[in-house]
Order: structure tokens, then sequence, then C-alpha cells
């Protein structure tokens, strides 16, 4: 796909990346995935903008950027709930909206989660692909634009449409109140810890440390004691690991996690509820409750059909935000 516009970062905000679905694949070399902190989010923001779910948004966090687009085209934002104006006019997060040539995007004050999605019709941020992906991992410095966080007048590349019609979607439920509660199965070396474990973490509020990253939560709250002393031999790790240091501070790794890791895992967060993980931010909290294989599976179709109901073809404000 060539590009035939640009989008031009005026502020960048706190933390602006650009992300795809993730670098699979390579993990065996040692490359880490990357891709979108809150994979349903991102998946809705290019349905609203007619994309297909591997084009590349901008990933906003916590403090949003200010954006120009050089022609007229059509943007959606999803995730968290930003005061967004275009050109000082309101326009609503978890909607696709038209601008014109030269209209400036503003990120206002957040409402409530961490995250929030741009998608620009016509095929996302088209910068170069490295290893198949144009996600950004910023501790290796790969991908996006020159593996980095987006600055001041970087400007990217696009390729503005602005035939889809706008759109409207629900989203996936925020953290109320800065707090979320994710259902875990237990992780490979779950049975390295006893029953005075299982219940610290099933029965308190952790608080997300500000240490906390792309690469993983550092979770504050009563240490999680190992019936094991041994060390675990490094394995693959996958986003929503609940990985448990000697100190038994346990961290839950995120989106730019390593490949492989030697810490015991307590638990994972099931798959449906990574996108309620990803919405939390530095002094939010997070509680875990413990479920079955067969309920994470039927957690994840539910999740599934949700997201489904919301990708309908529903135009001009009928949909149900």
């Amino acid at each position: 796909m060539t590009a035939t516009g640009i989008l031009r970062v005026v502020k960048p905000g706190l933390l602006s990346t650009v992300q795809d679905l993730g670098r699979w694949g390579h993990q065996a070399s040692g490359v880490p995935v990357a891709g979108p902190m809150d994979l349903c989010s991102h998946r809705l923001a290019n349905h609203l903008a007619g994309n297909a779910p591997d084009a590349a948004t901008i990933e906003v966090t916590l403090i949003g950027p200010e954006v120009v687009v050089d022609a007229e085209t059509v943007l959606a934002v999803c995730g968290a709930d930003f005061d967004l104006t275009c050109d000082g006019d309101m326009v609503a997060t978890g909607t696709s909206f038209r601008v014109s040539r030269g209209q400036t995007l503003k990120f206002g004050r957040r409402r409530s989660g961490a995250r929030a999605y741009l998608a620009v019709a016509g095929g996302g941020v088209l910068v170069p692909p490295v290893l198949g992906s144009r996600s950004t991992h910023l501790v290796s410095h790969m991908g996006g634009l020159h593996g980095r966080a987006l600055a001041g007048g970087d400007v990217l590349p696009v390729t503005p449409r602005a035939s889809a019609a706008p759109a409207r979607a629900r989203g996936v439920t925020l953290p109320s109140g800065g707090r979320a509660r994710v259902r875990v199965t237990p992780g490979p070396q779950g049975d390295w810890f006893g029953d005075d474990a299982w219940r610290a973490l099933t029965s308190t509020s952790f608080r997300v440390s500000p240490r906390s990253n792309r690469m993983g939560y550092r979770l504050e709250g009563p240490p999680l004691p190992r019936a094991r002393a041994e060390e675990a031999i490094s394995e693959p790790v996958g986003m929503g690991a609940i990985q448990v240091p000697s100190a038994g501070e346990p961290i839950l790794l995120m989106a730019d996690r390593q490949t492989a890791g030697g810490y015991p895992k307590i638990g994972q967060v099931i798959s449906a509820d990574l996108c309620l993980a990803a919405q939390l931010a530095p002094g939010d909290f997070i509680e875990f409750a413990r479920c079955t294989e067969r309920e994470a599976v039927a957690a994840l179709i539910a999740r599934e059909r949700e997201l489904m109901a919301q990708m309908a073809p529903v135009r001009e404000g009928r949909g149900t935000a």
C-alpha cells in the first residue's frame, strides 16, 4: 500500500506509539511481539475506520496527542474516554468521524481508562514494517517510527480515505473507579505456591506501581510466598502471565514483555480480561479471581461475540453507544 498523505504530530502526549497486531513468529529468535495493550479497542477503532484489524493505529497513553491530517479522511478513536475536539468541535470516543484537510484533532482531559487507539481510514499508519509488523517495541527500538515514541514534529505516512460513513460502537467496558477485577487460571508453576499465596492473590486489591510500563505491571501488595525454593528454567512467556520473583512481589506481563522468563508464574490472566488490565494506569488497583480453563474459554467466546456484535455495519449514530 502506497502512502498518499501524512499525519503530522503537533504534540505527542505522554506516550504515543504506532501499534498493529504485533510481531508474531519470531519469539524463538528473541524478538518480542509488542502490539496493542488493549487488542479489543485497537480492533474496534480499525473497524470503525473501515480498516482491516491488522492496520497500524496510534496507541495513546494517559495524556493524548494533538495531530493534523493533510487530507480529507475518516478517523476513529476507541478505548479510554478522552475529551476529543476536532478544530474545537467536540467529537466522541467510540465513533468514527470525517475530518477535512488541515483540521486538528486534540485529546483533552481523560475521564476513564488509560489507553486509546486512533485509527486512520485507508489502511492505517504506514510506517515501514519490520519483520512483518509496524508495531513499536520501545526497549529494542524496533518498528514504529524509528523504534521510539512519537515526538512533536513527526510526520507519519497514511493513505487517507473519506468514503467510509461515520459509525459508532459501544466499546469494551472500562475499569470503574480505577479498579479492575480479572480472572486467572493457574500458571505453569501454579503448584509452586501454597494456599496462603493463592488466598493473598485472590483476596487483595493490588496497586499498579508507578514503575509499571508496557513490559509489565509491578503490583504492590502482600508478597506471594513460594512453597518451593528452587528457580524455574526459563521458558516462553505470554501476555497476562503473573511472574513472582523471589521477594514475592508479583509482576503482570504485558504487551512489550520479554520472550522468555525464569521467574515462576503463579497464574495467567485469561485472554478475555486482558483488555481490562490494559486500561489500568499507575495508581489504579487490580483484583484477581481464580477460574477454570473451561470458564476462560467461555469468557473468550462471550468477548468475541460482544465484539462481533459491535462490528456489525451500523452507521450514522444508529449504534449502541
